[in-house]
């Protein structure tokens, strides 16, 4: 067996090196030559997989090893017979990391106290609802817009409108779509953009399009009270560098990948793959994960719970880091700009999550107690 995967994807060989011939290659150069004669393929979100890539091909079966599914041509996959699976959840806690030091570093940059914020959930499936709980255990106040939970859940939602003209902060999280009865393309247009309140903060984590870049740009211009902070991009790898300098966080698509979430996402295709191909699995999840650099950290009780809080999120991860590291890629053409995208993506540190991370706390603290377990760390 013959399988195809982008260079990206972790732990290839320790998944499946026992069942096929492994050939990678760059995500953005899959197309119908490298196919070759592969039965499996394996991609992450740059490889867009439709009909003109598969068709006539040997491939049956095709995993994505990420959470999105919009660069797969799932109507045709049906048509051909063609087997697929994503890996829902695998990134979200990732993203959920990412927003929280967003957080911390634009309360600090504006001087604000984050409890009280009022925050906006756009998108409240696999990320957006970790962040909500998340959130919302830290005891602050949030609401939530989701078209399609709201049509089958009732209460607990608001309309986009009244989410943009309430809330403080805006985090978006819904999936792209296009076409269909909720499409969230350029779902932030101009005149969203415009109704944004004073002062108010904008975190794109989910997909470049969901944002009219050029209508943020001109916004943020004219507005300096707004602050941005931007993860993915409408023509990534290609960025706007104006935009980028405009925003107070950047960063190349990055808020999920955490080392967790990526080895998470190829052990969900792994075990779909093995469904499809008849094979019993031999490796799990928390066989895979390797060892924590940093695996324990002790609080004393009369610690404050806020500089808590931010110790804890950055102990495992600062979004600063990679701002830095992606401001200083935004330079010569746009060949060599889109390049240096690409390669902070390939050569992206090892980042664990926050979940998973055990504190001991020396002495009773209900404040720092609460703080801990809305993280999702280990209270010890």
């Amino acid at each position: 067996m013959h399988i195809l995967a982008d260079e990206n994807i972790p732990l290839l060989d320790e998944f499946f090196a026992g069942h096929g011939d492994i050939t990678r290659m760059a995500g953005r150069h899959i197309d119908r030559d490298a196919l070759g004669d592969a039965e499996i393929l394996l991609v992450r979100s740059v490889t867009q997989v439709d009909r003109a890539l598969l068709e006539g091909s040997a491939v049956r079966f095709v995993g994505t090893c990420t959470a999105g599914t919009d660069h797969l041509d799932l109507a045709y996959f049906e048509e051909a017979g063609i087997t697929w699976a994503s890996a829902p959840g695998c990134n979200a806690r990732g993203v959920v990391d990412y927003v929280l030091g967003s957080l911390l570093t634009l309360a600090e940059v504006e001087g604000v106290d984050l409890a009280e914020r009022c925050f906006g959930v756009v998108g409240a499936g696999q990320v957006g609802g970790r962040l909500i709980d998340v959130l919302r255990g830290l005891g602050w106040k949030v609401l939530v817009c989701d078209p399609f939970r709201q049509a089958a859940e009732g209460e607990g939602y608001v309309s986009l409108d009244t989410l943009i003209t309430e809330c403080d902060v805006i985090s978006l999280h819904a999936p792209l779509e296009k076409h269909g009865e909720h499409p969230t393309w350029h779902l932030f247009d101009a005149t969203r953009l415009s109704q944004l309140k004073t002062g108010a903060w904008l975190i794109n984590a989910a997909r470049g399009p969901i944002v009219d870049n050029d209508a943020l740009r001109a916004l943020l211009r004219l507005r300096e009270d707004l602050q941005a902070v931007l993860d993915v991009w409408e023509h990534e790898p290609e960025v706007d560098r104006d935009l980028a300098d405009l925003c107070l966080l950047t960063s190349p698509h990055i808020a999920g990948y955490s080392l967790d979430g990526k080895i998470r996402g190829t052990a969900q295709i792994y075990q779909a793959f093995c469904l499809f191909a008849g094979f019993e699995p031999e490796l799990a999840l928390a066989n895979a994960l390797p060892a924590r650099g940093l695996s324990e950290i002790q609080l004393e009780a009369s610690a404050d719970p806020m500089w808590a809080l931010a110790m804890l999120c950055r102990a495992v991860y600062d979004p600063r880091r990679d701002d830095a590291d992606f401001r200083r890629s935004l330079h010569g053409d746009v060949a060599t700009q889109k390049a240096a995208f690409d390669g902070l993506r390939k050569r992206y540190p090892a980042r664990r999550e926050i979940e998973g991370l055990r504190v001991r706390l020396n002495g009773a603290n209900p404040a720092l107690e609460t703080v801990i377990q809305a993280l999702g760390a280990v209270l010890v």
